[in-house]
């Protein structure tokens, strides 16, 4: 069901040097913009196992739009200037297609810099600003020894060399990165973006280019209600990072996730702990309709399931803490998001937060 219902518009912008660049938004409401990571396709995310999640859920409370980077997806391919100064001009001109006056910008991984640099330039068009498993310098910028250094180095020649090849190796080490706790379906879909979204010349460039991202000192003069989760097993992004940010970002509020994954998935707690945080922050109200939590007819034991499901936990922790089989919570979890009219826990969440 959640396949068919969910619907995008892509249409395309103009950069400031001329680069054509392809926007999609999907759902109603208040907008949240994702700034550009490294790596995106607008139309493959919805057959994404791993992307397609984060479009319903957000799309469930908002407008939800997303562009992919130039020299990526259906962005313009050949593009000379990727530079980080280029990105920030991308950001730019998508923003200029939002009539509304105010969004809530979320920056993911090197995306986090992205949307850093556009609330100090235009504190007035972000409501609040939410950076996940990101970061304000580049694994080269903020290296210590030669030794790191040259880790940030090989990275990127690993890209040049194995990118979008059917070498299994490289997809996992890749994977690993990014999604360790993945399935082997995700692991699969992980290896044919690389192949469709960008060359190998144009992924090691722009990751050539994140690594020298350094925002540190200036994002100390941010004035933007800003939310910060980083996942405390990153295998991409050092968890100190994220602690980095918030200590540098005045009044940030930081949360802590318990995950490995770089890219959180919708099965693991942590998913939950997020679209909570983020719901509780920007003060997301659930639509309203007959299928309302206080309309959806739980039974007492179903409304004590769904308190703990809204607590970030999973199946199993549940079953532990009420002295239930898991397969009975699962069992409860599927009757409690169709009694609610969902498709996911984090939209569960959100109705739960807005009674």
């Amino acid at each position: 069901m959640a396949v068919m219902s969910l619907r995008q518009t892509i249409r395309f912008c103009t950069s400031a040097d001329g680069t054509r660049i392809a926007t999609a938004s999907c759902g109603s409401g208040p907008v949240i913009l994702r700034a550009a990571h490294w790596l995106s396709h607008v139309d493959y995310d919805l057959e994404s196992p791993i992307w397609r999640p984060w479009l319903e859920a957000f799309s469930e409370r908002s407008r939800f739009v997303r562009y992919d980077p130039r020299g990526c997806g259906l962005s313009d391919r050949f593009v000379a200037d990727l530079s980080v100064a280029a990105w920030d001009q991308d950001l730019e001109a998508v923003m200029a297609t939002i009539e509304e006056p105010q969004v809530v910008l979320l920056g993911l991984s090197q995306g986090g810099a992205l949307a850093i640099n556009y609330a100090l330039r235009h504190p007035e068009r972000v409501s609040h600003l939410v950076l996940l498993n990101a970061y304000a310098q580049g694994a080269w910028t903020r290296a210590k020894t030669e030794a790191e250094r040259l880790e940030a180095e090989t990275l990127v020649n690993f890209v040049r060399i194995g990118w979008g090849r059917e070498n299994p190796a490289f997809c996992q080490f890749f994977t690993n990165l990014f999604i360790p706790d993945g399935t082997p379906e995700q692991h699969r879909w992980w290896g044919d973006l690389e192949r469709i979204t960008a060359s190998a010349e144009v992924a090691a460039e722009l990751l050539w280019q994140a690594h020298r991202i350094d925002v540190l000192d200036c994002a100390a003069t941010l004035r933007v209600p800003t939310l910060i989760l980083h996942c405390r097993d990153d295998m991409r992004v050092p968890f100190d990072e994220g602690r980095k940010l918030a200590a540098a970002i005045p009044g940030a509020r930081f949360v802590p996730l318990d995950s490995s994954n770089h890219v959180l998935l919708p099965v693991e707690p942590a998913w939950a702990v997020f679209h909570a945080a983020l719901a509780q922050f920007i003060g997301a109200a659930a639509p309203a309709g007959p299928r309302a939590l206080r309309e959806a007819g739980l039974t007492p034991a179903e409304k004590a399931v769904l308190r703990l499901v809204a607590e970030g936990l999973d199946n199993q922790a549940i079953a532990d803490r009420l002295g239930k089989r898991e397969k009975t919570v699962r069992n409860q979890v599927s009757v409690i998001l169709d009694k609610l009219g969902v498709h996911s826990r984090a939209q569960a969440i959100v109705r739960t937060l807005a009674e």
